[in-house]
């Protein structure tokens, strides 16, 4: 079963339904602020930006915002629920450069290198989302100079070394707890 058939099931949806409401829990703006952890990001105004396993969109908003009117934020979630609860805020906020997607991360459907920087904030490490299978999706929608933010909530663990040993990408950075790789040019 791949994520975009998890994301429709009505017992995964009702038992993380909680997580969604802890997501948009002003307690956790007050410790994780958004917009500083997206500034490690390096966003720049005019970017078209993948974030993988937006959830309700703790990060969305705020990121579409960084990027302004003629940037794009591709939202991607797999789950119903939380896509649902999303496409109510990006309503809400008036934003116009926001598509939330309801799609698994490990085959996009996108174009490839058509994206600036992908996001991955606290999705990874997930079995659903193992990364020798999400990697190569995400350097193929990279546009050569695109960049890969990886925020990693609660540990680190040894996902910053397997990406950079991955052979995908390289020039590793840290900044606000975010580290930064750049696509790796000796892999097309």
């Amino acid at each position: 079963m791949n994520a975009e058939e998890l994301g429709q099931s009505k017992l995964l949806n009702v038992v993380l339904k909680p997580a969604g409401w802890a997501m948009e829990s002003r307690l956790r703006g007050v410790f994780q602020d958004p917009v500083k952890i997206l500034q490690g990001a390096g966003l720049r105004p005019g970017d078209t930006v993948l974030e993988v396993g937006s959830g309700t969109g703790f990060f969305t908003l705020a990121a579409a915002r960084m990027i302004g009117d003629q940037g794009r934020l591709i939202a991607m979630e797999p789950l119903s629920s939380y896509v649902e609860r999303l496409n109510e805020k990006v309503r809400a906020s008036g934003l116009g450069n926001i598509d939330v997607l309801r799609r698994d991360a490990l085959d996009t459907g996108l174009e490839s290198a058509s994206v600036d920087n992908v996001l991955l904030f606290g999705v990874v490490p997930f079995p659903s989302l193992p990364l020798n299978r999400l990697l190569p999706e995400m350097h193929r929608i990279l546009k050569p100079d695109g960049v890969l933010s990886v925020w990693l909530f609660p540990v680190a663990g040894l996902v910053p070394s397997f990406i950079r040993q991955s052979g995908f990408f390289c020039d590793q950075q840290k900044r606000n707890g975010v580290y930064t790789y750049r696509r790796d040019p000796a892999n097309p």
